[in-house]
This record gives C-alpha cells, structure tokens and sequence, in this order.
C-alpha cells in the first residue's frame, strides 16, 4: 500500500512517500481502507519532534490520526457486518491507505454526510464541541473567537452563533475575515496588527464574557486582554506555544480559565460522543466544516508547509 513516512523528525521534506505491507487487523481490530485523511497542526509540531512527552512517536511512523474511509477487514472478536460501511476513524496514524485502529475507534458516517466534511469533523468536531461545553456561550453575550478561520475555531464561531452569542472573530487576512462573517461573526479583527485585543474592548463595549483563544504564546496573552473582568478563557492554542496566564492577574480580574490539553486528551467514551454528536449535526446542516484545502496523499508535505505559513484557511485534508 502508498503511505506517507516521517523516517527523521525535521521539516516537512521528512515526509516521505513509501510503499508498505497491507496491515493485518489483530483482535478487536478493523482494518480501515482511507479515502480522506484529517490534517491537523499537531501533526506538524510531532513530525518536527515536539511533544514526546505528550504524543511519543518512534521512528519510522506514519503520521496523521485518522479520517474517513471504509472497513475493509476485521480481526477477531468484531462484527464481520462492519466490512463495506463507510466509517470515520480516530486513531494514532492516518496518511495511508489503509490502516489498522480498534474497533472502539471507529464510528459510521451518517447517510447524506460525504467523506470530506465527516473527516474534517474527527479531530476539529470533537475539539470544537469539547471546548464549547467548557465556555458555554449565551444568548446576547460578546464571544471572542480567535484562529476564527482555522478547522476547530470556524466551528467555534459556528456554535456560538446557535448559540444566541454576538461573535468578535479574531484571524490574519481579509479573506480569513470574511470566512468568519460568512459563519456568523458579527465583528472581525486582524490579530497581527498593534492592540488589536484594545479593538475588541471597544467594539464589545468593555470586552468579551467569553474567548475561545485558538493561537497560543503572545496571541494567547493578548486575548486575555480582550476579555472583561468575571469572564472566562477558553485557552487550546500551541502554534506558538501554550498561553501560561498568570495565577494572580487571573485571580484579581476573577476570571475562569480553562486550559484543557494540560488535562490530557479525552477518553475514548467521551471522544466517541462527541464525534457522534459533530456527525449527526453535519448530517442535519447545522454544523458545516470549513474544507480550504484537499491535498493528493504524496503532497503531505505541501499541506505541512502551507499549515505552518498559516496561508490555509479552514480545514486541510487528504485525499487518499
């Protein structure tokens, strides 16, 4: 089978087209025959050798951490009824095509919903409602997304509209701007330009209740500012590393703040609702990936690269 390899970590060029063996499923395995992988930032952070104390990875391995696709084999122990159905996977590996995952990690994309947006919801879906269960925006109350245009916060900026919320969309460009109010938001912000979190005082009248904070490191520090005193801080950025806010401004401004990938990655019961629930909103229209980039398996490197230059807008995929 053709996959893509990281041999060395490094930049992008480590990511290398191989052929390898077809896997073979073990007990309480599926073997999954990939036609979209899912591309997230933390794939570029691990190949380059970040994070082993968090996500160890050994030397060859196929990144990624799964997608969409269709059961083809199931080892012992697993409904043979699998084999044939179309199915998203969340697991450790993903630019291949074919991978084994356990049968725990598998879910059937709903009928109506294609492949491209059901992958595009594996990681981003999951992030995005978990991070919405921790802010819960309201009805009427200024809600700061920030990386508004990226595959969790235009999701983000999504849910709080549902929500009733009025959406202050933090991203760079205009294009990933207009993305936003195309989504809902109701103001924008260029986050790379001098006080632009001062910018969003004024236009919320005080600052934000709520900030889904998307970028980390002095972006991070500077959506902080953006939110009012009492608020609460919804921080998962590590682009530029993680947002640190100190304990006693946080406690003099009684503000909340939640840091939930110092907390670990979730279960598998809680990883499997929450896809379940993205899939079954995507299904009915009311949440709705923002796909910006589909790239051919053998241009991982091109998805890597174009993730790191921050020039993706929306959400970058495989196709395999």
């Amino acid at each position: 089978m053709r996959a893509v390899q990281v041999g060395s970590f490094g930049g992008p060029e480590v990511l290398r087209p191989v052929e390898l063996p077809d896997p073979v499923p073990g007990p309480g395995q599926v073997v999954v025959g990939m036609a979209v992988a899912d591309v997230i930032f933390l794939d570029t952070l691990l190949r380059a050798g970040w994070g082993q104390d968090f996500f160890p990875r050994e030397l060859p391995y196929i990144p990624g951490g799964g997608g969409a696709g269709e059961v083809l084999k199931v080892g012992s122990g697993v409904d043979p009824a699998w084999v044939g159905r179309r199915v998203v996977v969340r697991t450790g590996t993903g630019y291949a095509e074919q991978i084994v995952a356990g049968a725990e990690e598998i879910a059937p994309i709903p009928d109506g919903l294609a492949g491209e947006p059901a992958a595009a919801l594996v990681h981003d879906g999951v992030t995005a409602l978990s991070l919405n269960r921790l802010g819960v925006p309201e009805k009427e109350e200024w809600v700061l997304v920030s990386s508004a245009a990226g595959g969790a916060g235009s999701l983000l900026v999504q849910l709080a509209v549902q929500a009733g919320a009025r959406v202050v969309a933090a991203a760079s460009r205009h294009d990933k701007l207009a993305l936003a109010r195309e989504l809902g938001a109701e103001a924008t912000v260029d986050y790379t330009r001098s006080g632009w979190a001062e910018r969003v005082r004024e236009l919320t009248g005080g600052g934000v209740a709520l900030a889904y904070e998307g970028a980390g490191g002095a972006l991070g520090a500077a959506a902080l500012d953006a939110v009012s005193d009492g608020g609460r801080f919804v921080t998962y950025g590590t682009a530029d590393g993680f947002t640190s806010p100190d304990p006693e401004l946080v406690e003099r401004r009684g503000l909340r703040v939640f840091t939930p990938l110092m907390d670990g990655p979730p279960d598998q019961e809680t990883v499997s609702e929450l896809l379940g629930v993205a899939l079954d909103e995507a299904t009915r229209g009311r949440l709705n990936p923002a796909i910006g980039a589909v790239y051919p398996l053998a241009r991982a490197a091109d998805a890597h690269r174009a993730l790191a230059a921050r020039t993706t807008i929306g959400k970058s995929l495989l196709s395999v």
